[in-house]
């Protein structure tokens, strides 16, 4: 069997660049940008009013004076008022146009007002006070979205206020996920005593949500004419990725690696030095998507698809995205003797050092659904050690 890094390497090695699409701003958020995006003006455009008060000329206050007549009011989204007399002021509100002739902007908490008349009770402050300058922060022309950039609020935002109503983005990866098993009946029916609802691709598409994957479900019974029949259609080029749930291991019902080579699916690797999950298999379509085959047991499943496939959805959409994202220390000694990579499940909590602690959470084996609840990942323990002690640091794969 593959070690994992090799196992992962191969995965990796089969990433391809996604295409892209314009879609409306609305739209884009968690989206991969594909097109560079400048100021299209300074950032703010003009000098910007930063609290409500008086804008005056300085050089009138640091001369003695301290009450002022108010000429009017300059409101945001009005255009600019000049002052008229320089030992007069305007009312000035958070976000308009700093009066032209005025280089200051006193607070209202600092003032007291009667009869249109405004007096300051604060010592004279420096010129520029409670202004953001024009092009402060940005100049026109300057790039402030590069190409590769997720969109998040903040990144929407900016794109918005240059008036970018549609970008450019790489589309969102598109995944079928299957279901095998005569024992699964659908979700909204009563099983049988022997029957079990399906539940792996629920966990599926909720975790590969969490990059923006469009997923549709799929299932079939443990049938090698169905099987023939119905995996065609989902091999072609309707999906980047194809994702199975099951019949991948030794049983004489997991028909799934057989009938994947005879459709011309290359196997690129089955079987990875790993607990859970060691059955994995992995191929690729030339010129259609690639294909997992998780182990059906759902642990297996959802411990195998956060480590391979999450990985190579984020890849497809950002290539230069680091895996894992994060490590944390073990908040207790862990022994495991098999010599394979062991994918340990954890609960997440700080310590007093606000470091990242990982509470091994005790599952009931590979088919104990519900120990899932207790654990918000795993942490990958290397296969050539048997001792792990408290405080070492591993790296951390999350369901979330």
């Amino acid at each position: 069997m593959l070690s994992v890094a090799e196992a992962f390497a191969r995965v990796l090695a089969t990433i391809r660049p996604l295409p892209t699409e314009t879609v409306p701003l609305a739209q884009s958020a968690g989206r991969i940008l594909v097109e560079n995006l400048h100021a299209d003006r300074d950032f703010p455009p003009f000098d910007r009013v930063a609290m409500d008060g008086i804008a005056l000329r300085h050089a009138a206050w640091a001369a003695g004076q301290t009450e002022f007549a108010l000429e009017g009011a300059q409101y945001a989204g009005a255009p600019a008022v000049p002052l008229q007399n320089s030992q007069a002021a305007i009312e000035a509100m958070t976000g308009a146009v700093l009066p032209p002739g005025t280089d200051v902007v006193v607070r209202y908490e600092d003032l007291a007002i009667s009869n249109g008349r405004a007096r300051i009770r604060i010592p004279p402050l420096a010129p520029g006070t409670n202004i953001h300058p024009r092009a402060a922060d940005r100049r026109q022309g300057d790039l402030l979205l590069p190409a590769g950039t997720r969109l998040g609020p903040a990144e929407v935002a900016v794109a918005a206020t240059v008036g970018a109503a549609r970008v450019r983005v790489q589309r969102r990866p598109r995944v079928a996920l299957v279901s095998t098993g005569d024992e699964l009946v659908p979700v909204d029916a009563t099983p049988l005593p022997h029957q079990i609802r399906r539940s792996n691709t629920y966990a599926l598409a909720a975790l590969f949500a969490l990059d923006g994957a469009d997923c549709t479900t799929f299932y079939f019974p443990d049938d090698l004419p169905g099987l023939r029949q119905g995996l065609p259609a989902l091999l072609g080029g309707a999906f980047d990725a194809v994702v199975f749930s099951g019949a991948v291991s030794q049983g004489k019902a997991d028909f799934l690696p057989g009938v994947l080579r005879e459709l011309g699916v290359r196997e690129i690797f089955h079987g990875v030095a790993q607990r859970p999950g060691k059955p994995l298999w992995f191929g690729e379509v030339a010129g259609g998507p690639v294909v997992f085959g998780l182990p059906g047991n759902p642990v297996s499943t959802l411990v195998t698809a956060a480590r391979y496939v999450r990985p190579w959805l984020q890849s497809s959409e950002q290539p230069s995205r680091s895996m894992p994202p994060s490590v944390a220390a073990l908040a207790e000694a862990v022994s495991f003797r098999p010599a394979l990579t062991h994918f340990l499940l954890v609960r997440l909590r700080a310590d007093a050092q606000a470091r990242l602690c990982a509470e091994p959470r005790p599952a009931g084996g590979s088919g104990d659904l519900a120990g899932l609840l207790d654990a918000d990942g795993f942490v990958e323990l290397p296969a050539d050690m048997t001792d792990f002690p408290k405080g070492s640091i591993w790296p951390l794969w999350l369901f979330k």
